[in-house]
């Protein structure tokens, strides 16, 4: 600006600032009429202007530092007050232990650190030479970590590294057996195949086209009550052949009305549809189906399938899954693959993608051709009802009711059939909290079960070989070795030797064979190959919260009873949904073919519809004291210049530190 403006605006600045104090000096300073052409902004301020200008800014500055210590202590209060507000997965225990280590782990640093500057790492003191105080405590510390403290250590680390290879074997078993699969074309055959609904009418053959009820079960899912009524009503099925059972768990008045609104629109569309709320809301979703299931008309149906509130299957569901039971009297259950709407939301989807896809298409899959057992998923199948009523029906014990059930059969002697080419979209959790929660439930409701259903295990007249697989495989391996060694070995264990030298891991347990486990676990998402580091990473970090329930379930703590619905954010527009239904009446219409295994829907994966309100992130606790204390770990492994455990305590505390401030997933305000 030119000096006249410059003085007009320090004028300003200065009645406001000094409060009518003498103006002349800078009054007096007229801007100069000689100065030469095209000066403009460079001509110079006199020194009175110019300390006055310092003045000011070293005001503000000094304003601003004053008010910093307030605001830091304001972000602290912030910060307490949502780490307070956070959930705690019931119980502050394990919080509590992680806390002391990391306590215990920086004084250590401290102490190493004095140590290096003096020098005491080259020659380490004993109790005859040490001299001041500190080298004294120094060379104490050093005789009882050597003798006391590093041969535990050392020893828990052996035993789960034993169990860290004892799972990469069983991996790499699932492995070769699906590649196997795939190599001689193993699949489940249906013996019979159904025409579609209009094919029967017109043959008069509607008869012989099974009685089948499908269930809906749901509790306040506002935002994909309608995609799921939608698919499941399209069914290409006879309509005067299955019933479609809305069970609403919701409390939410004006939710119940709305879904009742939908209920009555597909009636009058000619489905053959009801809407079922329970007064007395208990159990959950297995006293929600309990409930469902006792209605008298139940009897006229011999198949039941189960779809979750945002599972939407394909109009051919039903003609992929009925025909393998015909023929099979001991089949009890067929079981369908999920694929996902949101895989490429964010981060997290991808991450979860990549551990459900090796779920299905290995686990699953394996478990099914070769041993005729694998658990129930909870929706995307169908149950033969005398079956499921001859293994003793839903039952709440348990907050895998789903889980709960298929042992049940499957000690009854009932067989399993998994197919793995007939897939029901659905949703992943897009925030880190519904995924905790999901993961918190899925890991104490199993050892609940084991709990309860060892004795009946063990007492039943299954072969050796199928008990073993149940206590040893399924239940043990899988469902406790898995969190066990990975929370204790990565979270636990290399921090502390760290400050215990004497006790190690070598680099293939922390580097090596974790690498090769993801690089195997990745293989059925073959997309998901740039987020190998990731996945890794982040697997370690979820160990904290599989720990912690599987703890909880094993040792009936308050939180093992936890049951939350996960949050949906509704993946389908609805008009997306209307647009479908009109292909499919206008395609039946004209007696064109529907659609084959792979959902006309998929094309709806690629639709967002809005994430609504966004929200607060949440601090997590035990996530960040996690953090906390493999940073201060990688600072001790810096000294002693250990490259591999070095950058992956960096990263892996870089992660957790992510995580514990709810940096991944849905994103936050």
């Amino acid at each position: 600006m030119s000096n006249r403006e410059f003085q007009e605006w320090w004028n300003r600045q200065r009645e406001r600032d000094l409060q009518g104090e003498v103006q002349e000096g800078i009054l007096a300073s007229p801007p100069s009429t000689s100065s030469p052409v095209g000066s403009g902004k460079g001509r110079g301020r006199t020194s009175r202007q110019i300390s006055w200008l310092c003045v000011l800014r070293l005001n503000r500055s000094a304003a601003v530092l004053a008010r910093l210590p307030a605001r830091i202590l304001k972000l602290l209060a912030t910060a307490n007050r949502r780490i307070s507000s956070s959930p705690t997965d019931g119980t502050s225990r394990l919080y509590r232990v992680i806390r002391c280590f990391l306590v215990l782990a920086v004084v250590l640093l401290a102490l190493e650190a004095v140590a290096y500057a003096k020098g005491w790492h080259f020659v380490p003191p004993t109790h005859a030479k040490a001299v001041a105080e500190l080298e004294m405590v120094y060379a104490y510390w050093l005789h009882v970590r050597d003798s006391y403290l590093s041969p535990p250590v050392q020893a828990m680390a052996n035993v789960c590294i034993v169990l860290f290879l004892v799972q990469s074997v069983d991996r790499l078993v699932l492995v070769l057996g699906c590649f196997w699969i795939k190599l001689r074309h193993l699949h489940p055959v249906a013996a019979t195949e159904y025409g579609g609904e209009e094919a029967g009418l017109e043959s008069g053959g509607v008869d012989k086209f099974p009685m089948v009820l499908l269930q809906i079960p749901m509790c306040n899912e506002r935002e994909v009550y309608r995609q799921s009524m939608a698919a499941v009503c399209v069914q290409d099925w006879p309509k005067e052949r299955m019933l479609v059972q809305v069970l609403d768990d919701s409390d939410d008045m004006e939710l119940q009305h709305l879904i009742k609104a939908e209920v009555q629109k597909w009636k009058q569309k000619g489905v053959n549809i009801m809407y079922r709320h329970r007064l007395i809301r208990t159990g959950y979703k297995a006293g929600n189906l309990k409930s469902a299931m006792s209605c008298d008309y139940v009897k006229d149906y011999e198949f039941v399938a189960i779809f979750d509130a945002d599972f939407q299957p394909t109009p051919d569901f039903l003609k992929k899954t009925i025909p393998h039971f015909e023929g099979k009297e001991d089949l009890a259950l067929v079981q369908a693959r999920w694929s996902f709407v949101n895989k490429n939301e964010n981060l997290l989807t991808r991450l979860q993608n990549i551990n459900l896809s090796f779920h299905f298409e290995v686990e699953q899959q394996v478990n099914g051709v070769f041993i005729n057992f694998f658990g129930f998923n909870g929706t995307a199948g169908v149950w033969r009802i005398k079956a499921l009523e001859g293994s003793g029906g839903w039952m709440d014990r348990t907050t895998v009711e789903d889980m709960d059930i298929a042992v049940r059969a499957h000690l009854a002697g009932w067989k399993f059939i998994y197919l793995n080419d007939v897939k029901c979209l659905c949703e992943l959790p897009e925030s880190y909290e519904a995924y905790k929660k999901q993961q918190h439930r899925w890991h104490s409701g199993p050892m609940q079960l084991f709990r309860l259903c060892f004795v009946d295990i063990i007492q039943s007249k299954v072969g050796p070989w199928k008990k073993a697989n149940l206590i040893f495989l399924f239940f043990l391996l899988r469902k406790l070795v898995l969190p066990f060694y990975s929370f204790m070995l990565f979270c636990i264990i290399l921090p502390m030797t760290m400050f215990l030298p004497e006790a190690q891991l070598p680099a293939w347990v922390v580097c090596y064979v974790p690498g090769i486990m993801s690089l195997v676990s990745v293989l059925p998402a073959p997309g998901s190959f740039p987020f190998l580091v990731p996945y890794l990473l982040f697997e370690n970090t979820m160990s904290v919260t599989k720990f912690n329930a599987m703890v909880a379930g094993l040792f009936k703590l308050g939180s093992s009873y936890q049951w939350e619905v996960t949050k949906k954010l509704g993946r389908a527009s609805e008009t997306d949904l209307v647009l479908l239904v009109e292909e499919e009446v206008t395609e039946t219409a004209r007696g064109l073919p529907r659609s084959a295994s792979e959902p006309r829907l998929d094309g709806l994966s690629h639709k967002n519809v809005g994430r609504g309100k966004r929200r607060r992130n949440r601090l997590y606790r035990k996530e960040l004291a996690l953090a906390m204390l493999l940073l201060t770990a990688a600072a001790r492994s810096l000294m002693s210049a250990q490259g591999i455990h070095f950058y992956f305590l960096l990263f892996q505390g870089i992660t957790f530190l992510a995580v514990g401030l709810d940096l991944i997933g849905e994103q936050i305000s």
